[in-house]
């Protein structure tokens, strides 16, 4: 695994923005970086990351099995009662779901540590995705990588395979939060594809979801919404008034309530205690004592949190860092401290990415912080032997 630094596109920016990907650039801090790339070998990436990936994917479906069917686990994740049968029903039926984002830490030797899973609403997909593969095709022609060099990642197509797969009336309507650019990428991203395989799409905003006297959620010319991919978080829709009413409604949902299970960091102590010592793993227990100080080579995250919030670190050498955030009130577990590797002045984090059941590609992210966070910064890879 190198940093190798090479010449950017000269036209990259406006390629992005013909291709819709607006957030190339985020208050005018650069988001997407091709002034390096990440490569592999191609061994690191099937051994290391593709294989590890499939297997902790399997650990978590058969971890949903459990707890679904455990009301003492269901309540230990902090998932409010009057939800369980509903994420059991979802499970037990069978609700079809997308895809879904590990992430690690890796510096190429040695097995890759799982720091978290992002199964609900995982974003960084549409450059992981298509953005990646362009910048990979078009450096090779214009004579900027070997012509041999290739990337894992099959996200595009694995995507195209899921979509093709769902059994569902039209149309789909694909929902973001009104005031985020990146969102609003990451579902029109999702949209296209689902129109290429012949499902009739909508946008709308999740502000702009209705509930009719009927109980069906509808859009805001009182159509009913049959399937609805929402990018907002279950554990936000818990405690939100039209909440209680999605187990009643006729609306198929994605991701499916069951995703709730493992997109709190609340699995990640379950995961260690049914596979303890497993190579991938870090040791991971429920905070019991939040407000004491982080012990020395350990990291407290709040089970509900986003984009590195109300993250805090104690290094084994006594370096302490942590970030601020809204996610206050939710309980905490301690992870072991797996070091993010530096190259330069960043932090690399390796985002893996599966689809339906499939290990699919890998996003690189850099922060100059080992918490990463909102800020970081989104480089290409390639495999190179």
């Amino acid at each position: 695994m190198k940093k190798i630094l090479c010449q950017e596109r000269h036209d990259w920016k406006q390629t992005a923005e013909n291709l819709g990907f607006m957030f190339h650039t985020i208050d005018d801090e650069p988001y997407w970086d091709e002034s390096a790339y990440y490569q592999f070998t191609l061994k690191q990436i099937e051994n290391d990351l593709e294989d590890p990936t499939t297997e902790i994917h399997e650990m978590c479906m058969d971890l949903v099995d459990r707890v679904v069917q455990s009301e003492e686990l269901l309540e230990r994740l902090s998932i409010p009662p009057p939800f369980f049968d509903m994420i059991r029903t979802s499970w037990r039926e069978g609700h079809p779901h997308l895809y879904g984002r590990l992430d690690f830490s890796y510096n190429g030797n040695g097995p890759a540590k799982l720091l978290e899973l992002n199964y609900d609403t995982p974003t960084s997909l549409y450059e992981a995705s298509a953005f990646q593969w362009g910048w990979l095709e078009q450096c090779i022609e214009r004579g900027l990588l070997p012509s041999h060099a290739d990337q894992f990642n099959s996200i595009d197509t694995k995507l195209h395979q899921a979509f093709a797969q769902l059994q569902i009336k039209q149309p789909f309507y694909f929902a973001s939060m009104k005031a985020s650019v990146e969102d609003k990428g990451t579902t029109d991203y999702l949209r296209l594809i689902a129109e290429k395989v012949g499902i009739e799409s909508r946008h709308i905003d999740i502000e702009d979801i209705g509930l009719n006297s009927e109980g069906r959620f509808v859009d805001l010319e009182e159509r009913w919404i049959p399937h609805l991919f929402k990018l907002h978080a279950w554990e936000f829709i818990f405690h939100e008034p039209f909440g209680e009413a999605i187990a009643q409604s006729d609306t198929q949902f994605f991701e499916p309530a069951w995703k709730s299970i493992i997109s709190n960091k609340g699995i990640l102590p379950l995961l260690w205690e049914l596979n303890k010592g497993h190579p991938n793993l870090l040791a991971t227990h429920l905070d019991t004592e939040p407000t004491r100080t982080v012990p020395k080579g350990w990291v407290r995250k709040p089970f509900f949190s986003r984009e590195g919030a109300n993250i805090e670190l104690h290094t084994p050498d006594g370096l302490v860092v942590k970030e601020d955030g809204p996610y206050t009130d939710a309980p905490f577990i301690l992870q072991e401290f797996a070091p993010l590797p530096q190259f330069g002045d960043s932090y690399t984090l390796i985002g893996s990415w599966v689809i339906g059941d499939q290990a699919a590609g890998i996003g690189v992210r850099e922060d100059n912080s080992l918490i990463t966070k909102d800020s970081s910064r989104f480089l290409p890879h390639l495999i190179l032997d």
